[in-house]
Order: structure tokens, then C-alpha cells, then sequence
């Protein structure tokens, strides 16, 4: 029941060292070529990851298939901008609410999703995120459809102000590793031996004596406060809180990414988070059309790499756990 040995020297372990290792030098590289775009857009990517990585728990490792997990990411971004709003900017009391609401949030959608199944389950997530989006389009004191715009970068004393692109995206960053790294020690712990086994086999653990509400409630929770503290960060990033982050297109992007990553893999959000918004970066520069070749772009990866990019790294490459500590089921 204990996680399995890493191997330092495998394929896949040095492929996410050195991947961890561009992402720590990005800012510098952007800085000396004076690209600083870039560096926003790494930011955006890395922050995408992290609300994936959520998503992630829930649907690559507890067979939950959620169309609501923007409304987890829309609810830190809210709280970032309404206290904003209202003249609190101390970033730790910001992520103190935002804990507890998403938690309050999270549960309810949980108890209410989790008496269900397969496509009602999908679709009572859907309504509870639309409704959450109908909400914040209503809230007109703070911008109704138009959204919030926010003057005011939270405050995370004695860390650096974080209208530093440079500070946000370091942070963020760390956010992803802790993310991971919690998301590798859950699922290779007996909770997510557990919880894995609901995936594989519900009727069996349930013959077993295990309770499928308390363990997958659970996993729903956590993978919910990851997205939420992606929405912190998403609104101090953009500064700014829109609707548009509750939306259930929102909630398909994160799956986009889970799927187009690799399901049940520690670094495939990453990876896919990576991939879906460097196509869009290109393609919309290319043309206003960019869509309609996106589309089949990702298609064919569904049909032809179903596992994901780095679920299939982990079908060719030798070796059954390395340094991500992946499950491959």
C-alpha cells in the first residue's frame, strides 16, 4: 500500500525532469528575449493544469465525469474579485473563504451527483455549474455579464506583489508541483487504491464493506479546492472575474485537457493543458477559422491516441513507475 519506488533513470522520468526543468527556466528565457507574452501565456497554461489536475482526481483516478468543475474555478475567481471589490485584498483571507465555500459548494454538488450515475451524473454536474453561471451573470453590482474587473492584486504578505508577471507564474507554478505531488501520494495511498477500485469495479468494493459516497465525496472535495485555487489564480492573472469562468465551456476545456493529456496520469494535465492552448495561441493567430481545424485535430487524437499523449508514453516506454508515479490501468 505504499507508493511504488520511483526509477530516476527511466525514459519518462527524465522526459518530466527536464520538463520541470524548461518550466523553471522559462521566465529568465523570456526576460533576455523580451518576450513577455510568453510568459503569460505560460502562466495561463500552468494555472490550466492545475484546475485539470483536479478535474483529474475525480475523473482519470475516481471515474467521476464532471461538466461542473468550472464552477469550483469561477468560485475563486469571485472571491478574488468581489472581496477585491470591496476592499479586501489580504490574499490569505481570500484563500481562507475560498476554502471554505468550495468546500460548502463541493459537498452539495457531491451529495446530490454522487446518488447518481453515468450520463445523470454528467448532466446534474452541467445544471449546477450553468446554474452557478446564471448566478454570477445576475449579480449586476459586479458586473452581471459584463464581469469584474479587479484593481487590486491579492496580497500574500511576506511573498513578492504578484502584478509581478514573473512572481504569479513562479507561484503558480509551485501550486502545479504541490498539486501533483499530492495527486501521486493520494492515489498511490490505500484511499486511492480504494478509489481506483470504485472506478474498476463499483459492485466489488461495495461487496467489500467500502462506502462509494464517503471515497469518491471525498476525492470530489479535494479536486474541487484545486480548481477553485486555480481560479484565485486565473483572476489575479487576468485581473479580472467573468461569468465566462463558471460556463459549462469552460468545464469542456478542463476535460479537453485531461482526455488530450492522458486520464489517470500525474503529468498528462500538464502536458495537455500545454498542448490544447499553444493550438489555440497558433491556429487563432493564423486564421479567425481556427476552430474548424481544431476540431478534427482533436478528433484524431481521440482516435488514434486514446490514452492521451502521455498515457501513451507510458503504453510504449519500459517500466511500470517512475518519478510521476503513474497508474496505468
Amino acid at each position: 500500500m505504499f507508493p511504488e519506488q520511483l526509477r530516476w533513470q527511466s525514459p519518462r522520468a527524465l522526459l518530466g525532469i527536464a520538463i520541470i526543468v524548461c518550466l523553471l527556466l522559462l521566465p529568465a528565457l523570456t526576460a533576455w528575449l523580451d518576450l513577455g507574452f510568453y510568459l503569460s501565456l505560460a502562466t495561463r497554461i500552468v494555472i490550466y493544469a492545475i484546475a485539470a489536475t483536479g478535474l483529474n482526481l475525480a475523473l482519470g483516478y475516481g471515474g467521476m465525469v464532471s461538466l461542473g468543475h468550472a464552477l469550483f474555478v469561477g468560485l475563486g475567481a469571485y472571491v478574488v474579485g468581489i472581496s477585491s471589490y470591496h476592499g479586501m485584498d489580504n490574499g490569505w483571507m481570500q484563500l481562507l473563504i475560498t476554502l471554505v465555500l468550495t468546500t460548502v459548494a463541493a459537498c452539495l454538488v457531491g451529495i446530490v451527483s454522487l446518488r447518481t450515475r453515468a450520463i445523470s451524473f454528467i448532466m446534474i454536474t452541467l445544471a449546477f455549474g450553468q446554474m452557478f453561471y446564471f448566478l454570477a451573470v445576475s449579480l449586476k453590482e459586479y458586473g452581471g455579464d459584463d464581469g469584474l474587473p479587479i484593481y487590486q492584486p491579492s496580497i500574500l504578505d511576506p511573498l513578492p506583489s504578484l502584478d509581478e508577471k514573473m512572481v504569479l507564474y513562479y507561484l503558480a507554478l509551485l501550486v502545479l508541483f504541490a498539486f501533483m505531488y499530492l495527486v501521486w501520494r493520494i492515489v498511490h495511498s490505500r484511499f486511492g487504491y480504494v478509489l481506483r477500485g470504485f472506478q474498476s469495479n463499483e459492485r466489488r468494493m461495495m461487496a467489500a464493506g467500502y462506502s462509494r459516497m464517503r471515497y469518491q465525496l471525498s476525492a470530489f472535495v479535494v479536486s474541487a479546492l484545486m480548481c477553485a485555487m486555480a481560479g484565485m489564480l486565473l483572476a489575479n492573472l487576468t485581473t479580472f472575474a467573468s461569468p465566462s469562468y463558471l460556463s459549462w465551456q469552460a468545464s469542456g476545456e478542463f476535460l479537453l485537457i485531461v482526455v488530450i493529456g492522458g486520464m489517470g496520469t500525474v503529468m498528462g494535465p500538464l502536458i495537455g493543458a500545454f498542448v490544447l492552448l499553444a493550438l489555440e495561441e497558433t491556429l487563432s493567430s493564423m486564421t479567425q477559422h481556427w476552430m474548424a481545424i481544431l476540431g478534427p485535430l482533436i478528433l484524431l487524437a481521440a482516435l488514434y491516441a486514446s490514452r492521451g499523449i502521455w498515457g501513451g508514453l507510458l503504453r510504449t516506454s519500459p517500466g511500470a513507475s517512475d518519478m510521476q508515479g503513474e497508474v496505468d490501468q
